[in-house]
């Protein structure tokens, strides 16, 4: 693994790896681990930062202003070394800032910072991403967090669920082979609730493109009476769209809240116009803030 800082407060450490600026590790305070194990027979990802696009691009290709570019599934940030240009104890801000290599793939000058922030039980995640071009920037971002399950203190795997904090009524949106943005199908979600199980993962991730809530729960269970069960708050007011994933039958799942998504089957048009794409002006900045507060289980005692 590449060089990594590891900041904490009395209730969790975090470690954050320079290559990619990517958490790999959060703990609580007895040293229970709450992330993916990063397995690379499985999947060697943890929480990769998604830039400058989330999903995948028709054929690998982003077309803009008359030319084409490839670049590759979820941008080049996660496969990057960032700085880290200030750490303490509880904080680190991580950095990476165009070169000749993505100018080759993404021809614009840009900052982008990787801010981590532990305080009592929670992580703050804050992406910022900066134009230092002269000339509109279009990208698009996302997180892409992988958590235990069954998580420590949860329970059976099979118990646990996301509780989402509004009602999410509509289709969700599913990939074709290619990992473009395709079909509609029903929710899955029951009370503002789904009930996770392997199955379904099948069709790869579950994507809501029109998100209501800004903020869910994964929680497992305990049983009536005994207390109260693990559970992770995520709060992401910044990303209005929601993939959730997992390999099939794997030890992970990924609650991934984004600003952007992979092109949609028949889109062949300009990078600016996709759908999800923002754009920066010359010097503008925007930020997007994740949160992530693990709840130990708590017994009846």
């Amino acid at each position: 693994m590449s060089d990594s800082i590891t900041i904490g407060s009395g209730a969790l450490t975090a470690r954050i790896a320079s290559l990619g600026a990517e958490l790999v590790s959060i703990a609580d305070a007895k040293g229970a681990e709450w992330m993916t194990d990063g397995d690379p027979a499985v999947w060697s990802g943890r929480s990769p930062i998604l830039f400058p696009i989330v999903g995948e691009l028709a054929e690998g290709k982003m077309r803009l202003d008359g030319a084409e570019y490839d670049l590759a599934r979820h941008g080049f940030a996660r496969k990057r070394a960032f700085d880290c240009v200030a750490h303490d104890a509880e904080t680190a801000l991580f950095r990476l800032s165009d070169d000749a290599e993505t100018r080759a793939v993404y021809p614009f000058a840009f900052e982008l910072d990787l801010h981590y922030a532990a305080r009592d039980a929670m992580l703050t995640m804050t992406a910022t991403v900066r134009n230092t071009g002269d000339g509109a920037m279009p990208f698009s971002i996302g997180f892409h967090p992988g958590f235990a399950w069954p998580l420590p203190g949860g329970g059976e795997k099979q118990a646990h669920a996301v509780r989402f904090m509004e009602r999410e009524a509509g289709p969700i949106r599913r990939l074709n082979g290619d990992g473009l943005l395709c079909f509609f199908e029903d929710t899955p979600v029951v009370d503002r609730r789904i009930a996770l199980h392997s199955g379904l993962f099948r069709a790869d991730a579950l994507i809501w493109d029109q998100l209501n809530s800004r903020g869910l729960r994964y929680e497992g269970e305990m049983p009536e009476g005994e207390g109260s069960p693990a559970a992770i708050d995520i709060a992401f007011p910044d990303c209005p769209m929601l993939g959730i994933w997992q390999k099939p039958g794997a030890d992970f799942i990924c609650l991934e809240p984004w600003a952007g998504h992979a092109d949609p089957v028949g889109f062949d048009g300009d990078f600016r116009d996709k759908p999800g794409v923002m754009e920066l002006e010359p010097g503008a900045e925007r930020a997007f803030r994740v949160t992530i507060a693990i709840r130990p289980a708590q017994t009846g005692d």
